[in-house]
């Protein structure tokens, strides 16, 4: 990627750089992010320029129209980005307007324009064996026993209770000793209680029997190598690993565990509300997509099995 910090073709790429500093410094967002939002913000600044016909300034990032965004969305998607891109592209240049205006000591007047439209895919959930042998690799390849007792535990509750990987890891301490059930706290703050079944327990509390740090109070259940918060991105990057060791599917990703999860007990015969309670989805058109799941591995089954499929 070219060094956009020593372009000066618009003084405008000056506050992208500080923005690029702000977002990591400050908001502690991780390397891929830093990146991915500051080659959008130079991506905006450098069509601004070229649709306007003017070298862009900071302040000039105040007064951006809905046409602007509109056009540079048409722009990228003219280049082949797809829908999902598309909106995290729009999202990223929002941020941006967004501190220009704070840099200015304005309030950000952002225009109304809509991301496009995703699609909606499928989860592809993963076999029960799969998500096991996964947790288990994972947790065999850590760096210590108290590290893989940890992943493992972690891993075991994404696909056995279908916590999301920010929900696990903002578990405080205090949700141990546990009985049959533990209270997460989802996204918008939103509360729910989560089954546990025995196997997650005992994973949880064999990764708790050997932690070297204190785990009282409120400080999180799951902590990094020197006792700190643990860092979700080196969950993935376990996942991945233990994903490559064992020759399974790039979508089996942490996300993907809980789509096992909740794809598992709907076969199983869940009611879709109780679903919807247990993933902590606010709009029950959010659990519906895996009926389309459980319908699509039926469907298989049948061509598979049925003499005249």
């Amino acid at each position: 990627m070219a060094d956009h910090s020593t372009s000066l073709d618009h003084p405008a790429r000056e506050l992208a750089a500080r923005w690029s500093s702000y977002l990591e410094h400050d908001r502690r967002r991780s390397a891929h992010t830093v990146r991915a939002y500051a080659a959008t913000a130079h991506r905006f600044i450098a069509f601004l320029g070229r649709y306007r016909g003017e070298a862009i300034s900071a302040a000039g990032l105040t007064a951006v129209a809905a046409a602007d965004l509109r056009a540079f969305l048409a722009d990228r998607r003219g280049g082949g980005l797809g829908a999902a891109s598309s909106a995290r592209e729009l999202s990223g240049v929002r941020a941006f307007l967004r501190y220009a205006a704070e840099q200015q000591g304005t309030t950000a007047q952002l225009p109304r324009t809509r991301a496009p439209k995703r699609p909606r895919t499928l989860p592809r959930p993963a076999s029960p064996d799969d998500a096991m042998n996964l947790a288990e690799n994972a947790a065999e390849a850590a760096s210590a026993p108290w590290i893989g007792a940890r992943d493992l535990a972690i891993l075991l509750l994404l696909y056995g209770a279908g916590l999301r990987v920010a929900e696990a890891l903002s578990l405080p301490a205090n949700v141990v000793p546990f009985g049959s059930t533990i209270r997460v706290t989802g996204k918008r703050s939103k509360t729910r209680v989560v089954p546990i079944v025995p196997a997650v327990r005992e994973a949880i509390e064999e990764y708790v029997r050997q932690c070297p740090y204190p785990l009282r109070g409120d400080v999180r259940l799951f902590v990094g190598a020197r006792g700190g918060p643990l860092n979700p991105d080196l969950v993935r990057r376990a996942v991945a690993a233990a994903r490559r060791r064992l020759g399974l599917p790039d979508t089996l990703t942490p996300h993907a565990l809980r789509h096992s999860f909740a794809t598992h007990l709907l076969a199983g015969g869940a009611d879709l509300r109780a679903l919807q309670e247990l993933l902590g989805h606010a709009s029950l058109s959010s659990t519906q997509i895996y009926t389309a799941v459980d319908a699509a591995r039926l469907l298989d089954v049948y061509r598979h099995a049925h003499p005249r499929a």
